[in-house]
């Protein structure tokens, strides 16, 4: 069945709620008499927001809803759709011949001769095959991806504390976006499956509509799902360098690149930022998960194979084929996704975190002006 994305959101609403520590409910503030200015912690929205007084459970002027708040997760999450559905659906030329020169390097030279090879045999509209999973599928991936990154960066946050996650800021980046892509991965196998197997296997399927009941009868449920390993150990990686590597290059850009504060960048300068860094994120993010990539095209193209057996099939220079394509394809995707993400909660009127900047607490504790 096609991802509806109501479901979907509302699904996101009932796994935040299984974290109660990530809504940040506001504790009762009771002054003590012998320290009448002492006011207690706010926990993570505090950490997570430095240098804002924001009462959980309380919108700041401006906001559109509460940090933290199901509202504010169900909205990263239809910002995930809009990036990832939309973004991927519009590459899937560029995404049929990558994966055909993965599958077929004889046929499919370079990227050059795939375009030319594919639309002399199937024409123009050949190039389109395979968009309704490819959008279904990530539309599904992105709600899951970007809606339980901000549930677990939350949620993690609370637990280690504020002083730690800036002092490890880092790892939390990678092991929120590791948990939330575990999760939206589960999202995306099938269509993923039913995509791979359209582009790249002659006569197979023409549609989605044709191409799930013919999977489904020719090797079962477990066909949506057998590239769900290696679609782990492509998709974890990526998606721990997207988020990693663009929080991480967002900071540097505007310490060392943007001639001026955050704060006095308007809303278009912040975007163009924003861009800049998904760019960069996504060519570390190609490099490092494209080995994996090609196995799930050549495992999705075949009955019957494993992993380890698709990945011998190969060889160490058959896992690098359409590394090229790939680059451009998914430096450009991760740049308009975040781009996309970026520009939705600007115009949602949602909470933006500005760069991580040293608690209080730990400035005292290290001498720190």
């Amino acid at each position: 069945m096609p991802f509806n994305p109501v479901v979907g959101i509302h699904f996101l609403g009932m796994f935040a709620s299984i974290f109660p520590k990530a809504f940040c409910q506001a504790p009762e503030i009771k002054l003590d008499s012998q320290s009448p200015n002492e006011i207690p912690q706010r926990g993570l929205v505090q950490s997570l927001v430095a240098g804002r007084q924001i009462a959980a459970a309380a919108i700041v002027e401006g906001d559109s809803c509460e940090f933290a708040s199901a509202k504010y997760f169900a909205l990263c999450g239809l910002g995930g759709i809009l990036s990832c559905g939309t973004t991927h659906t519009s590459v899937t030329p560029l995404d049929l011949v990558k994966c055909r020169i993965q599958v077929d390097p004889a046929k499919y030279k370079n990227i050059f001769h795939g375009f030319r090879v594919t639309v002399q045999e199937d024409g123009v509209k050949g190039l389109a095959r395979g968009w309704a999973p490819t959008f279904f599928g990530y539309s599904a991936q992105g709600l899951c991806k970007f809606g339980l990154y901000e549930v677990f960066k939350v949620f993690y946050t609370d637990l280690i504390g504020e002083e730690n996650a800036y002092l490890y800021r880092t790892w939390l980046y990678l092991a929120a976006s590791a948990s939330a892509e575990f999760f939206a991965d589960i999202a995306l196998s099938p269509m993923e499956a039913v995509k791979v197997k359209i582009q790249t296997t002659p006569g197979f399927a023409g549609t989605l509509r044709e191409g799930v009941p013919k999977m489904y009868a020719e090797e079962g449920i477990g066909s949506f799902y057998k590239s769900l390993v290696p679609l782990w150990m492509r998709q974890i990686p990526y998606t721990m360098m997207k988020f990693a590597c663009f929080e991480r290059t967002v900071e540097l850009l505007y310490k060392y690149v943007v001639p001026k504060p955050r704060a006095d960048c308007t809303k278009g300068e912040q975007l163009v930022v924003t861009f800049a860094a998904g760019y960069i994120a996504g060519v570390f993010c190609a490099i490092v998960s494209h080995p994996a990539d090609t196995v799930v095209s050549k495992l999705n193209q075949e009955k019957g194979s494993t992993a380890l057996e698709a990945a011998k099939k190969l060889g160490m220079a058959g896992l690098w084929k359409g590394l090229v394509p790939r680059i451009i394809m998914i430096g450009t995707l991760t740049a308009l996704q975040w781009f996309i993400y970026d520009a939705f909660k600007v115009a949602m009127r949602m909470p933006r975190p500005p760069p991580p900047e040293m608690p209080e607490s730990l400035k005292k504790k290290l001498g720190v002006q």
